[in-house]
């Protein structure tokens, strides 16, 4: 049964968008380098990336819940510009973003959301699309950019610099290891977190 709806139950757009951003980064890198060197390395690379599909787990954090909630599932892209969450468990969901739509499945409805629809949302989808598209302009009209190292350990911190995004969002911090993407973090302003962890790839 299929659904037109402004907002899948239970759920935000820059929250849905936040959680589809580990995808456009599987398989990427960067290096113990100056920042540009670095970044201008890692735009490079994910511009040439067609396909990803890696395992990954889940840890949301949240005031109104006692404990964090847990999920696992596979992650998709294909370029250039198509993002897939599947969550397996603790239940079977699927999120789909492509050509500016967010389809939303769950208990065999599917739910789509117009991104047009929500101004707000745009840093999200701009900051997907640049990295995609290994566009670094792009990426930092949205984003101050921060690239550290410490050996092969590196950690890429992405800020909003727009107020009405940084009155929800406050960061995205992703870590990784040598050319492998360890965890994408999404902090935001009201104290929920979220934390994805990416396994190797899945493709044969």
């Amino acid at each position: 049964m299929n659904s037109s709806l402004r907002i899948p139950p239970g759920g935000r757009p820059s929250h849905t968008i936040a959680a589809l951003l580990g995808a456009c980064l599987i398989g990427s890198a960067a290096f113990a380098a100056p920042l540009t060197d670095a970044l201008d390395q890692l735009m490079a690379l994910l511009k040439q990336r067609q396909h990803g599909h890696v395992a990954f787990t889940e840890r949301h954090i949240t005031s109104v819940l006692d404990r964090p909630l847990e999920s696992s599932g596979e992650l998709f892209y294909d370029a250039p510009a198509r993002l897939e969450k599947h969550t397996i468990k603790p239940r079977s969901e699927r999120l789909v973003l492509e050509n500016g739509q967010l389809d939303f499945e769950r208990h065999h409805r599917t739910y789509h959301v117009a991104l047009a629809d929500y101004p707000q949302a745009a840093p999200y989808i701009d900051s997907i699309r640049a990295t995609l598209a290994g566009d670094r302009p792009a990426l930092e009209r949205v984003f101050h950019v921060a690239f550290s190292d410490s050996g092969a350990d590196w950690i890429l911190a992405l800020t909003p610099l727009a107020a009405p995004l940084a009155a929800e969002l406050l960061a995205i911090r992703i870590e990784g290891s040598s050319a492998v993407i360890r965890t994408v973090s999404v902090q935001w302003v009201n104290g929920d977190r979220s934390v994805m962890t990416l396994g190797t790839s899945l493709d044969p």
